[in-house]
């Protein structure tokens, strides 16, 4: 009995033991999960039974100098579906769907998505979002966020920029500003039951948004306006590839206004092409500056003591380094004059001359020191450097073409830079287009105030380059570029586009001014620079330059400088006026119809004159090839077949774009025969254009049918 009893006790006891190891487990276990993973488990419950709905801030607006706004955010309807609290997802799809200009399939998708939140549209229209209230479809709610709204749809926009769906910024001011203007998103709490519905009176908390930062810049929206007005006129006058007109404060490097051709409006960016928008020509556009950089050329010697205005020059017409002769634009040449009048007339010998008594050494230091060699650093995204044939390399020969803005590319904003130096008393400012940042309440927090970059040139270099550069404006070049009431300097620009290839691109051209005003006080400094102009004028003088002098005139009427009543007007014959003839090569046009030839001539910027009758052009005088100044005549001999003799070659011509019959015609025109296959247009052919052939030898040409653009 007693050894019963023991044993009982024992397994009470081992019971006893093993309850209250469980119960202290459980103990441990409790205090475990309240104490050491209590707050995780909370915040897992509250996610769990939460909804956030975010709250975008509303992005600082964007003014001008004066604080007329540029760019703000208005309010806008975003539409999002909780998809567990949708039901009927089909009828739902196929009610919302054409409200929302939406594929139906797409919306049931959305709707029907294993997600606690999914957007359905941001940023509808007021209507639409007023018609989706209506409905009152369970599971469908609405957040306000802003929408940016460019209130000037045309002014500026390459500057401003554009931001995308999700209030981010794309482009121009609006990315490189994006974490000034952005500002913090906010969220709306809602507390759910465990089956996902709104629990009414339950927990609801607002986290507000804070907004971004405004951006004050130094564009004036009234002088941007004039800038986009003269813009408009060159498009509808030459339709141009790209045009290009700057406005600055030579004294501070504030832009003043900035504007590009083609443009579009940042309210609706998405329906133009990329090309327009995704990059700024005025700081990204390499192009040869021509005679515009002559003002470096001048200014760099004259600071060198490598010239002095009174020193003389001769000009036979042209100038020889190593074994090519440089044309003057003149024919015949300038003959003696002083570097005033090199100045003035824009001689090309006078101006290489220069250069090369420069040295490369001092040449290459200049174009540094006006900043030719690298960004400005004006805060805009995608500026290039320019290009220079480096230092080492660069031989006698591209120091002489370099000193007449050949061979050498510069961005509109580098140019406008250094010739701001000169207006400036030869110092080189930072160029920039934000003047503050001020908080929502109107306190600023950070001001860029103007950068001196470097002392270029001596005041006295700086003021004799601007009376020399005056005298062009007055009896030179630029005469169209006067401005009335107001002494105004600059320097014209006519130079060859560069082929992606190397070389020059056949009948293309720069047209372009810069220059300043007024000449003892300077306000403004402008460059205006046209790409591609069409219709036969290509002359800066006669393009670029008579958009300063409106400009201008209007710009320091704005700003209110005194006009000088008594100031003198050049003398302006057009029939009389010269202009700056530049170097081109003449195009092949032999075996080509005559009005293809011509056509090909006067996109080149040459003349002509025909020998004989006929419609084919069997020889030209000068040949292909020959470099003349543009507005030299070529002769074309129609009379080929009178004189063509037996076993004599001739230049297979270009039949690429062809109909069989119009190709026969050319062919049979020269002498040679024609071997079709397919039918359609000319695509391929053998010999190729510009291979000689004998009279009476065959072409053979493929042909197929010409290929349809959607």
């Amino acid at each position: 009995m007693k050894t019963t009893n023991i044993l009982v006790r024992r397994r009470i006891t081992w019971l006893f033991m093993i309850g209250a190891l469980l119960l202290s487990l459980i103990v441990f276990r409790l205090a475990w999960i309240q104490f050491v993973r209590g707050d995780e488990l909370r915040q897992k419950g509250i996610i769990n039974r939460m909804r956030d709905v975010p709250v975008e801030a509303k992005r600082g607006s964007i003014l001008d100098r004066n604080g007329n706004e540029l760019v703000t955010s208005i309010s806008a309807d975003s539409i999002y579906v909780i998809p567990s609290h949708v039901k009927k997802p089909d009828e739902v799809a196929a009610q919302i769907a054409p409200i929302l200009d939406m594929d139906e399939e797409k919306v049931k998708n959305i709707i029907t998505k294993k997600s606690r939140f999914e957007w359905l549209k941001r940023k509808v229209d007021f209507e639409t979002s007023h018609r989706i209230k209506e409905l009152k479809i369970d599971g469908i709610g609405f957040a306000e966020e802003s929408k940016r709204h460019y209130k000037q749809e045309a002014l500026a926009p390459h500057i401003l920029g554009f931001t995308g769906t999700d209030n981010q910024g794309l482009m121009g001011m609006e990315a490189a500003f994006e974490e000034d203007l952005k500002g913090v998103p906010g969220r709306i709490v809602i507390e759910h039951d465990a089956a996902g519905r709104e629990i009414p009176q339950a927990l609801h908390q607002y986290i507000p948004p804070t907004q971004g930062n405004n951006l004050i810049l130094t564009l004036d929206q009234t002088i941007q306006h004039f800038v986009e007005r003269e813009l408009d006129k060159i498009v509808m006058t030459y339709n141009p590839k790209i045009a290009v007109i700057i406005v600055m404060d030579p004294k501070t490097g504030e832009i003043l206004a900035l504007g590009n051709r083609p443009t579009f409006n940042p309210n609706q960016w998405r329906d133009v092409p990329q090309s327009v928008w995704d990059r700024n020509p005025a700081v990204w556009y390499n192009y040869e500056p021509g005679s515009t950089f002559k003002i470096v050329t001048a200014a760099a010697a004259l600071e060198e003591n490598a010239v002095k205005t009174t020193d003389r020059f001769y000009d036979p017409g042209y100038y020889q380094v190593a074994d090519r002769k440089i044309r003057c634009w003149k024919d015949g040449g300038h003959g003696s004059q002083s570097f005033e009048e090199v100045v003035q007339n824009s001689c090309n010998p006078g101006f290489i001359q220069t250069g090369l008594n420069l040295g490369k050494e001092n040449f290459y230091k200049y174009i540094r020191a006006f900043g030719l060699n690298n960004q400005t650093g004006i805060g805009l995204p995608g500026e290039a450097r320019g290009i220079l044939i480096p230092e080492k390399d660069a031989t006698n020969l591209n120091i002489a073409t370099m000193s007449i803005g050949q061979s050498i590319a510069v961005t509109p904003i580098q140019l406008l830079t250094a010739i701001s130096a000169v207006a400036n008393d030869g110092v080189l400012m930072k160029p920039h287009l934000v003047k503050t940042i001020e908080d929502p309440k109107g306190q600023v927090i950070k001001e860029f105030a103007p950068e001196k970059v470097r002392q270029v040139i001596s005041p006295e270099t700086a003021r004799v380059t601007s009376q020399l550069l005056e005298n062009v404006v007055f009896k030179g070049t630029g005469k169209n570029a006067f401005v009335e009431g107001y002494r105004a300097a600059g320097k014209t620009g006519t130079a060859q586009v560069v082929a992606e290839r190397g070389g020059y691109a056949s009948g293309k051209y720069v047209a372009s001014f810069t220059g300043f005003a007024p000449v003892n006080d300077p306000k403004i400094s402008v460059l205006i620079m046209i790409a591609e102009p069409q219709g036969g004028n290509y002359y800066g003088g006669m393009v670029a330059a008579p958009v300063f002098s409106s400009l201008a005139l209007d710009v320091l009427r704005y700003l209110g400088v005194p006009e000088q009543k008594d100031l003198p007007k050049p003398k302006i014959n057009p029939w009389e006026i010269e202009e700056e003839r530049i170097e081109v090569g003449v195009p092949n046009v032999v075996n080509l119809p005559l009005e293809e030839a011509q056509k090909v001539l006067r996109e080149a910027g040459l003349a002509f004159e025909t020998r004989g009758q006929g419609k084919v052009v069997y020889g030209q005088i000068p040949e292909s090839g020959a470099l003349v100044l543009t507005g030299t005549t070529v002769i074309l001999d129609l009379t080929g077949n009178a004189n063509s003799k037996v076993g004599e070659q001739v230049s297979v011509p270009d039949l690429k774009g062809m109909s069989i019959r119009e190709a026969g015609n050319l062919l049979e025109s020269i002498g040679l025969m024609l071997e079709p296959s397919g039918t359609g247009l000319a695509n391929t052919q053998n010999p190729a254009p510009g291979s000689k052939l004998t009279r009476g030898g065959t072409v053979k040409v493929e042909f197929k049918p010409p290929v349809k653009s959607n």
